[in-house]
């Protein structure tokens, strides 16, 4: 079995080879996110302690969390799901593909892990290396919270920019609050408040010529009807 080991602080990893049967055994039915001690892997990985991320069986299918078994199965996968690439198919198309469960097998090739705690001996590229990171933060409040920054920091002048054929390049800050984006922000709520009345007085006028209509037909009406018994009451004059 190979062991897939990465060291998230110093944004390291390799592949170890686990020649030991016995300590093969010792990891069979344990889980994906399961923590163990890395003395049962032997000597080398005294006083480490490791965290399942994943791994995969000889022909590369890939175990998958929530699958309580350690065998391949069969499931109906959507795009970008573990073990159905998400370049392949179409939009919201689902596939029937095989998976292994989250719980490891006796027949897993790769296993996958991350260190959560350093033992006493290096790992020889992996804890004694530091990679770098080649990029920074984009977003602004990421930035803040790498160089504990303030509300009135300028965050623009604290981007990390890389060297790139002779010149620099630096990310679009995301998420960036200026003076010109908290004018913007009270220009639409000046013009969110400012419909907001214009309806309002469209509304009342509205319903005050409703109402001034309604009373001048209820004087037409009443007019008419004035009308209407004047002339029956002279008709029945004229008669007697």
């Amino acid at each position: 079995m190979k062991l897939n080991i990465a060291y998230p602080e110093s944004g390291t990893q390799k592949t170890y080879e686990l020649d030991d049967d016995k300590a093969v055994q010792r990891l069979v039915d344990k889980r994906v996110a399961q923590e163990f001690d890395g003395d049962i892997l032997g000597d080398r990985y005294n006083g480490y302690v490791f965290r399942i991320t994943g791994g995969s069986d000889k022909q590369g299918f890939p175990m998958k969390q929530g699958v309580l078994m350690n065998s391949r199965v069969k499931l109906l996968l959507a795009r970008g799901a573990i073990g159905y690439q998400a370049w392949r198919g179409r939009a919201g198309e689902r596939n029937r593909k095989s998976v292994r469960g989250c719980i490891v097998g006796s027949d897993i090739a790769v296993m996958n892990l991350v260190i959560v705690k350093k033992g006493k001996e290096e790992l020889e590229g992996v804890t004694d290396t530091q990679v770098p990171r080649r990029l920074g933060p984009k977003r602004a409040s990421h930035i803040k919270k790498l160089f504990d920054l303030g509300s009135a920091d300028d965050v623009r002048k604290f981007v990390i920019r890389r060297e790139v054929k002779g010149h620099s390049k630096a990310p679009k800050i995301q998420r960036l609050v200026t003076p010109v984006t908290r004018q913007r922000r009270r220009q639409r709520k000046a013009a969110l408040k400012a419909r907001h009345v214009s309806k309002i007085e469209e509304r009342s006028q509205y319903y005050t010529l409703v109402q001034k209509r309604a009373q001048v037909h209820k004087l037409r009406s009443k007019a008419k009807t004035t009308r209407q018994l004047a002339a029956k009451a002279k008709k029945t004059s004229a008669e007697a």
